[in-house]
């Protein structure tokens, strides 16, 4: 029977090193540069094999985002967790504070007509789009902490939205987050190897 002073890998005599591979890590970022359901659907990016269905019904889905928006995709951002009583007026008085505004578009459900609590703001310029984002997300408007980012459906390459199971963001509660983006950046990757000292 081994002892903890035989030499043949017993706990005792192996030490644990935590590593950090270069040649995964020579390019990692906290967001993601394209999108990959499968990526966003893991806290580090990591994941091999999808841990929920919407992974699966997202590396699945085919996307193709709309071509009939006459805004521009590099001035144009995307306004999240808006409460279902702030209109468009709203956002574009507060978006007037940053820059000039071409358009507002807040997002409905089609059968109830309320808001789905996100929504599209088009900057005249790209300088007033770049304050914006610094300038007004986190920013509290009748009672909501809002968040504002660049669109992604039509400037991020393999952008899935979230009713197909993809998007950033989420909520704890729903077993869904998706990692990758400003709101949920990626956690860097540990790599765990054992090493006999």
């Amino acid at each position: 029977m081994p002892t903890p002073d035989d030499d043949i890998g017993h706990p005792a005599n192996t030490t644990y090193i935590i590593s950090i591979h270069d040649d995964l890590m020579k390019n990692w970022s906290p967001y993601a540069v394209t999108y990959d359901p499968l990526k966003a659907g893991s806290i580090d990016g990591t994941d091999t094999e999808p841990h929920d269905k919407a992974i699966t019904r997202a590396i699945n889905a085919r996307y193709d985002p709309p071509r009939d928006l006459k805004s521009d995709p590099s001035r144009t951002l995307f306004v999240g967790k808006i409460g279902p009583d702030i209109t468009k007026n709203d956002l574009t008085e507060l978006f007037m504070t940053v820059g000039d505004v071409r358009s507002v578009k807040v997002i409905v459900d089609i059968v109830t007509g309320y808001s789905r609590g996100y929504a599209f703001v088009e900057m005249n310029n790209d300088d007033d789009a770049r304050r914006a984002v610094r300038r007004l997300n986190d920013k509290i408007i009748n009672g909501c902490k809002i968040f504002v980012d660049w669109e992604c459906s039509r400037t991020m390459k393999g952008w899935k939205p979230r009713r197909l199971g993809g998007g950033f963001g989420g909520k704890k509660e729903s077993g869904q987050l998706r990692f990758g983006g400003k709101d949920r950046p990626f956690k860097k990757p540990i790599f765990i190897s054992t090493k006999k000292l």
